[in-house]
């Protein structure tokens, strides 16, 4: 029975495409993928030009800013849920927004674009362990073969192919960074399960607005030691794009994605990342794709389909919000 069928038999009219849309959470992740991997292309590109703490405080300000109006009648009915779980709203906008963000931008500075997206696709395998060892979650089989499977096609764009190469595999202190953003996001995707049950808007307003009072004293840091943000048009897209798009909307898709399928399930879908920034990157930044590349990318959707297929398990997701 469709969704427009049952609302008619309940006496209402049929729901808007847009409410449909919410409520598929593979279309959501897929679009959280694309954005954020439009995110590394931009932090990446724009090196030198914009400084990384300036791009992690604007990419929360601003979206904080656009919100307050939307967001402030919700809050005035969830701000009683929000003092009363402020711990864990203080930990999720610590770990998925303030310092998620500035270790991904700082760790851009010093690795390519590519190389990010890459070690993104480890957060499933780590969104599991966390999930595994804080909630107990138990793991099914198609969730751990999907995971292998696409963590191979992983192994293959970071070897080149070449999984001989692996043994003298040296990473820098880019990637390194990259790694503890990545890790720190996995916290956050395993523990949105804990976020009160509030409006969508209410909860991303509070994670901006903690993430920008964290992350402009080290803007403020920044210029001090000399840092300058160079006044361009580049400079100015590269700020609208990430403080809309890889924060505003791709939280919010990624929330109710997990809210929908549990964190161990969305994951992978992390791993469509390097597939849209190796196009994007091979586009726009001249980074080369070669035959292993879609080798691996071949492995990763396969890898993607097996993880998200349902199957019984104890793994829920957010609570639903009002």
């Amino acid at each position: 029975m469709t969704v427009e069928t049952e609302t008619a038999i309940a006496g209402g009219p049929p729901r808007h495409w847009a409410l449909r849309l919410l409520d598929n959470p593979y279309l959501l992740l897929a679009a959280t993928s694309l954005l954020w991997s439009g995110n590394h292309i931009i932090g990446r590109a724009t090196g030198g030009q914009v400084p990384p703490l300036a791009l992690a405080a604007a990419r929360w300000l601003i979206p904080a800013i656009v919100m307050w109006p939307l967001a402030r009648h919700h809050l005035r009915r969830d701000w009683p849920a929000i003092r009363a779980h402020w711990k864990i709203m203080l930990w999720l906008s610590l770990t998925g927004g303030a310092l998620f963000t500035v270790l991904q931008y700082v760790g851009l500075q010093h690795t390519s674009a590519l190389n990010v997206s890459v070690l993104n696709s480890l957060v499933p395998v780590l969104i599991v362990a966390v999930s595994a060892i804080f909630f107990r979650d138990r793991v099914t089989a198609l969730q751990l073969a999907g995971i292998a499977t696409s963590s191979l096609g992983v192994l293959a764009i970071i070897a080149h192919g070449q999984f001989e190469t692996l043994a003298a595999l040296a990473f820098n202190s880019g990637d390194l960074i990259t790694l503890v953003s990545m890790a720190l996001f996995a916290v956050y995707a395993a523990y949105l399960r804990l976020r009160p049950n509030i409006h969508w808007l209410s909860f991303l307003f509070v994670l901006a607005v903690v993430s920008t009072l964290f992350n402009v004293p080290l803007f403020v840091w920044e210029m001090i030691d000399g840092a300058r943000l160079q006044p361009t048009l580049i400079t100015f897209v590269a700020i609208g794009y990430v403080s809309l798009f890889p924060s505003l909307l791709a939280f919010a898709a990624w929330n109710r994605g997990v809210e929908l399928i549990g964190a161990n399930r969305a994951g992978p879908f992390l791993h469509l990342v390097p597939i849209y920034t190796a196009v994007l990157a091979s586009a726009l930044l001249g980074e080369h794709l070669a035959a292993f590349h879609v080798i691996g990318f071949a492995l990763i959707l396969a890898g993607v389909w097996l993880a998200s297929r349902r199957a019984r398990s104890r793994t829920h997701g957010a609570p639903t919000a009002s």
